[in-house]
This record gives structure tokens, sequence and C-alpha cells, in this order.
């Protein structure tokens, strides 16, 4: 085992960790949840991540994903975040896929390849779109639910989306899965009602804390499946 995961190996033992290098992980959506849960999966000994994501690193992403510097503006969010992968464990297999995954080009990606899914999208369709085709190919799905307006990080938690309470995006999910026959679904989500932005502004508002933590339950969660498998 390399020491960078000694501490890890010595928790979790040799065989969860070869299971860990073993397995393909696909995280889709690479922000302020995503971000996390790569950084956590390749910290943890995972040996191949496919990320998704069409977006560039702004400027308002500064306060809240590991992926925004200064010098990372206006860069693709796949590539700094195969760079910073990378720079953990140059034996890492990142495989980057700049697109926005959606209904029309689903039909291009084999999800059978992945030994766990990562739902981090923030778009309802998308969600949707992945979460039927990985339950229809039986490939493990965890699916993150909305953290924005959000301050309590010790108010999520993991439970099956029948369970969910307070979040209007996993209502809006819990929803529109039962109408497509899907009612089991193993999620993040935060039971704290949403905070109205102070501006009135639409867009959600967000903190440093909130999002990583869901991102990190997210990669423990994944983590935890893997090896016990």
């Amino acid at each position: 085992m390399q020491e960078r995961f000694i501490r890890t190996e010595r928790l979790l033992g040799k065989s969860a960790m070869e299971k860990l290098k073993n397995a393909r992980v696909a995280v889709f959506g690479v922000g302020g949840v995503g971000g996390y849960v790569v950084e956590a999966l390749v910290r943890s000994g995972i040996g191949e991540i496919d990320v998704f994501d069409n977006d560039t690193v702004a400027k308002s992403n500064l306060n809240r994903q590991i992926i925004a510097l200064e010098r990372t503006i206006g860069m693709a969010k796949v590539d700094v975040i195969k760079e910073r992968a990378l720079e953990i464990n140059p034996q890492i297999k990142v495989n980057t896929h700049k697109v926005f995954y959606m209904p029309d080009n689903a039909d291009e990606y084999d999800l059978s390849v992945y030994t766990y899914i990562v739902d981090a999208i923030d778009t309802v369709t998308a969600k949707i779109e992945l979460i039927k085709r990985a339950k229809a190919l039986g490939v493990p799905i965890i699916s993150s639910m909305g953290t924005g307006n959000k301050m309590e990080a010790s108010m999520l938690e993991v439970a099956d989306i029948k369970k969910t309470q307070m979040c209007p995006l996993a209502r809006t999910m819990r929803r529109e899965l039962k109408s497509r026959g899907i009612t089991e679904l193993k999620v993040v989500y935060s039971k704290e009602q949403p905070i109205i932005s102070c501006d009135g502004n639409r867009t959600p508002a967000s903190t440093p804390f909130v999002p990583g933590t869901a991102g990190l339950i997210i990669a423990g969660e994944v983590v935890k499946a893997i090896t016990q498998n």
C-alpha cells in the first residue's frame, strides 16, 4: 500500500483498500458538493474517477468550491479537478467529460462501467435522467439534494428520498421519480428550513460549509458501500 493511504488502511484493512483501488466512480457535477466528493474519494484511494461538468470556475464559486482559486478562474472545472486529483495521487486515473448531462446526450455514456455513481447535479431534468438510467442498470447511486439557502451543516443526513422533509428539491424529485416508478433512492439532504436570501435574489445563497459537508458525507457513503460489499 502506498504510504499516502497508510492511515486509511489502518482503519479499513488491506482488502478494503484493494477494493477502492479497483473501483471506478462517476461524479456528475463537480461544484460545491461534487468537488468535495471527488476530493475525499481521491484521498480515500479510489483508483479511477470520471468527472462530468461543462462549467468553468467563476469568482462567485470562491466562497464554497474547493477547486475555486484566483488562478483557476475561467478554467474548466473538470480540468482543474483532474489536476488537483493527480497532485494528491499521481497513480489515479481521472476521465474528464466536459458535458452538460441531459436526456438528449445520455446515450453517449455507458453507466454500466461504474462501481458507484454520485449525482451532484443541480438540474432536475438531468438528475432524473441519471437516476433513472442508473436504477435500470442496477448501478448504485447516491444523490445530493439542495444545499443552497442553508446554514446548519449539522442538519444534513443520509436517508431514502421517501423519508425526506423540508427540502424543496427533494420534494420535487420524490414526486417526479415516483411518477416514473422509482420509489427508493439514497440521498443526502438537510432538514433545515431554507433561509430567504437577504437581498431577495432568487439565485440560491450558499455557505462554504454546508455544500462541502454534504460532499464529504456522500464520499463516506460511497467508500463504505464499496469496502463493505
